[in-house]
């Protein structure tokens, strides 16, 4: 059993797409793009989500596109298609997990709470999103991959955002859907809380060992209260 010095949490590090937001019809649609670009007209939505996948993962892809024939062109065309698509979309396609305002709501209550994704872009961008989607209010930092000299499976962004929060990265809670949010979140020493509303499976990360899993953001101010009661006990 988890030792009750280890369930103390001061602040949240919340992870974006997949576990804030849903990301996938912007996938969706980099996948349309990229197979266009290959002068393919399909969209397979396996491989679009699992080029994202494999992409967080700094994992090659050429093999899904095998069948196809195309070969260097996966990197040549295909890829940077995808990733200008994904892109150009993903601000506006993004829809906020149902319910998870009013999570945020509590949650910062109780919590500092700090955004970090894994996207390459501005900040200031980032912000912009939170604006449309009603949440900028409730964050006090974002951290994105341009923060950092080295993006997740590091811990630098968990750690950025903790120091910009003042609070010791051992007080912090890593909330995240990919396997590489648990990977950046332990190696951070972080407590790591791992959600099952992005593109990874419970059996994929299980074998990360967070120290919990949870449906979705919005059973994390239940297991947070059930926590600290128990702690307490």
């Amino acid at each position: 059993m988890t030792r009750h010095k280890r369930l103390k949490i001061k602040a949240l590090l919340i992870d974006l797409d997949g576990t804030l937001v849903d990301s996938t019809e912007a996938y969706r649609e980099a996948g349309r793009v990229g197979f266009a670009a290959l002068r393919l007209n399909l969209t397979d939505d396996k491989i679009a989500f699992e080029v994202a996948r494999r992409l967080e993962q700094s994992l090659p892809i050429d093999d899904l596109f095998a069948k196809f024939h195309v070969g260097e062109e996966v990197e040549e065309r295909f890829l940077p298609a995808y990733l200008e698509a994904y892109y150009s979309v993903v601000h506006v396609k993004s829809k906020l997990i149902p319910k998870a305002r009013q999570t945020l709501q509590k949650l910062s209550k109780n919590f500092p709470l700090a955004l970090i994704t894994l996207r390459y872009v501005l900040p200031e961008q980032i912000m912009e999103e939170l604006k449309r989607l009603r949440l900028k209010k409730y964050f006090k930092t974002v951290v994105t991959t341009l923060d950092v000299k080295k993006p997740k499976p590091f811990p630098d962004a968990f750690r950025t955002a903790a120091k910009r929060l003042g609070v010791k990265i051992q007080d912090c809670a890593v909330i995240g859907d990919s396997i590489v949010d648990i990977q950046a979140g332990k190696a951070a020493g972080a407590k790591t809380i791992a959600t099952l509303s992005g593109l990874f499976s419970r059996e994929e990360l299980e074998k990360e060992k967070p120290d919990f899993i949870i449906k979705n953001i919005n059973s994390l101010p239940d297991l947070l209260w059930h926590m600290k009661n128990h702690s307490r006990a």
